[in-house]
């Protein structure tokens, strides 16, 4: 864990902070006035995003650790917390996906595809969640899709991985209502590491541009759903109505040889 200029203002967590959304964010919010924690698994880029909010006169550290791995995360959040403070806003970013494939079922990936949406997203607001309960304030923040909201040919794994984050957040968005903020952000298209492999990519954002919006969602502490933008919300509906066969020949899909997409 490295540690990059102290400040005084509220303490963000950022998962998935080496690279698109999760990067874009902690910069944005480093610039903000924000002690930014940097947590992921590629030690050097950490590194270097938390040394562009020292240059740009903010505060941060870094730790190193797999989402997907409870001990690793539990201690990299402890030992954030141990530099900055208490934890204000936890962002649960990381996120993996592989194409799901049918012949062989690659079930490793969907495994894998699982601990890190899922099960990172539980285990970095466990590593808060007790001390803001503490404090009767707080805001846990996860990064889904709005892939969620229909199972896609090629991308089931993902799809259901974020479909049950969402379950999780409605749930635990209901059970600390007026006690913590709980928010659940679904992105469209954005063009990061993990961007979309099919050449179908409307209303594309950039990443700065995705993690703009989350900021604001933060400094508004707004809790519930948000998707965007509003005009992929809108189709993705659409899409979900539509019967299985006009999918299919909507989405382009090889369940057979695809490679597995980034990780970030």
């Amino acid at each position: 864990m490295t540690s990059v200029q102290r400040g005084a203002g509220p303490v963000a967590i950022v998962t998935g902070a080496s690279s698109g959304i999760g990067r874009a964010l902690a910069l944005h919010l480093g610039a903000n006035g924000y002690r930014v924690g940097l947590v992921a698994r590629r030690r050097a880029e950490l590194e270097a995003a938390a040394n562009e909010i020292m240059q740009a006169g903010g505060s941060a550290c870094v730790a190193d650790a797999d989402v997907g791995d409870r001990t690793a995360l539990l201690a990299a959040v402890a030992a954030v917390e141990s530099e900055l403070g208490p934890t204000d806003v936890m962002v649960a970013n990381a996120g993996f996906g592989a194409t799901t494939r049918l012949n062989p079922l690659n079930t490793a990936d969907v495994e894998t595809t699982m601990r890190v949406n899922l099960m990172g997203v539980i285990y970095s607001l466990e590593a808060v969640l007790p001390g803001m309960l503490l404090r009767e304030r707080g805001q846990l923040l996860a990064v889904s899709s709005l892939a969620a909201f229909k199972g896609l040919p090629g991308e089931s794994a993902y799809c259901a991985s974020k479909a049950a984050v969402n379950a999780y957040m409605e749930g635990l968005r209901i059970a600390l209502r007026k006690r913590i903020v709980v928010t659940t952000v679904c992105p469209g298209f954005v063009k990061t590491a993990m961007g979309p492999m099919d050449t179908i990519t409307p209303f594309m954002l950039t990443a700065e541009a995705a993690a703009a919006r989350i900021a604001r969602l933060i400094e508004r502490r707004r809790g519930g759903v948000v998707c965007f933008p509003r005009r992929m919300a809108f189709l993705m509906g659409l899409v979900s109505r539509l019967p299985d066969g006009v999918v299919a020949r909507l989405v382009p899909h090889d369940t057979g040889t695809l490679p597995v997409k980034a990780t970030e």
